[in-house]
């Protein structure tokens, strides 16, 4: 039998967001639209001796609000972010989990780097008094899937749990295997996508020693600037972007809400470089998730996309979107919200899912913002500056991460 023939139909029925914007969907997506920086100053450690003394920190976040007192010491902040990003997108679906379907509802949550602040603590702890110092707790505090497992935990879902560490495709390639997981009917809905909670001393200490991110310290929210001539590096960001996907008769069925349909999903290796990006390998990943959605190149009006702010990966992303689409890049929008929420790592493709779902919902496009001084080898619509109400009826999403690994997720506007 034609295995297309077989395909379910999966569609997001809800939606979760911890993010520099705001601690719900509602708030960071509303940052976005207003086209507000969620960058600052960083306000976790001293940084007196750092080169990058600013972030996109999440604000006013409090675990308490999610997990109990006691539970606290056996988790990092990848897991709070998770978890609360989760709690939203359930309640957001109404989707119920029950010992009669808990067997058919799976989580998959990915992350890059995973715990790094207990790593810190607990090494230090281990420095100054000896292993004998270190927690019991410090393993599952700290290890990927745990994000995944808490998840799975909390909510009593029993089916496929899993995790990516794909560095910055991580949340990205969660959110398509989930999708492949429902599509070929081995769970009725998944909770899926990234998470991460990497902003240490060492973590941005490592980062800038890559000459990666921005030092543009005296103009902190200005320094995430995708596009522009005068961008010097990605402002590292912190989060998790959160959704429920659902085969479609199961949401029918339960009278569900529905944000978009999930439609194609890609992956694809440069082979080429552990950080340096190559052309070649997102331009594969954007034509083979959108043969997988069914569609043509130019049937796709949006892309979110990665564009991170770095000298050399803008320039190499808008030429795979030439390569990829021809003459139909210059008419469709693509947009990076990274101006915005700084680089998530590991959690940036599950928001950005999130988001793109929500633009094919809102049939809006979110703005590139500090697009100032425009780089003119970065020479497509960008979204400048202000959000854009626009027909969109396929919308793409793309994460690239080092080691040459890319993902993209193809979004349908779903019409009933």
């Amino acid at each position: 039998m034609n295995n297309e023939l077989t395909r379910k139909r999966v569609v997001v029925t809800g939606i979760g967001m911890v993010s520099p914007l705001g601690n719900t969907t509602e708030e960071t997506w509303a940052g976005l639209i207003s086209g507000r920086s969620g960058v600052d100053y960083i306000t976790r450690f001293d940084t007196s001796q750092h080169k990058v003394r600013f972030a996109a920190e999440t604000k006013n976040f409090d675990p308490l609000d999610f997990v109990e007192k006691k539970e606290m010491k056996k988790m990092d902040y990848f897991i709070f972010y998770a978890i609360a990003a989760s709690k939203e997108a359930l309640e957001d679906s109404g989707l119920r989990i029950t010992a009669e379907n808990a067997e058919g509802i799976g989580a998959y949550i990915g992350s890059g780097i995973g715990g790094f602040s207990v790593f810190e603590r607990e090494h230090t702890k281990m420095l100054e008094g000896g292993p004998g110092r270190i927690s019991p707790f410090f393993i599952p505090a700290s290890i990927i899937n745990l994000a995944s497992g808490y998840v799975s935990i909390y909510n009593g879902a029993k089916g496929p749990n899993s995790a990516t560490a794909t560095a910055c495709s991580s949340g990205a390639h969660a959110i398509g295997d989930s999708f492949k997981i429902i599509q070929r009917g081995d769970a009725v809905a998944m909770i899926c996508g990234g998470t991460e909670g990497a902003i240490t001393p060492m973590s941005v200490g490592g980062f800038a020693a890559m000459h990666a991110l921005s030092t543009r310290n005296d103009d902190p929210q200005r320094a995430s600037r995708p596009f522009d001539k005068d961008r010097d590096g990605f402002v590292i960001g912190e989060g998790a972007g959160v959704l429920i996907l659902e085969e479609l008769e199961h949401a029918k069925a339960r009278g569900a809400k529905i944000y978009a349909e999930a439609v194609g999903y890609g992956m694809t290796s440069d082979a080429f470089h552990i950080t340096m990006p190559d052309m070649d390998g997102p331009r594969r990943v954007m034509l083979k998730t959108i043969k997988d959605a069914g569609i043509e190149p130019d049937m796709i009006d949006y892309i979110n996309v990665h564009g991170t702010s770095t000298p050399v990966g803008d320039i190499n992303e808008t030429n795979a979107i030439k390569a990829a689409f021809g003459e139909h890049a210059y008419k469709l929008a693509a947009s990076s919200t990274k101006s915005m929420t700084g680089h998530l790592l590991g959690g940036a493709g599950g928001l950005e899912a999130g988001i793109t779902a929500l633009a094919v919902h809102h049939q809006t496009m979110p703005p590139t913002i500090n697009i100032e001084n425009p780089d003119p080898e970065c020479d497509l619509n960008y979204v400048p500056n202000h959000a854009v109400s626009a027909r969109i009826d396929y919308a793409l999403s793309n994460s690239f991460g080092f080691g040459g690994t890319n993902a993209a997720l193809v979004f349908k506007r779903y019409d009933g």
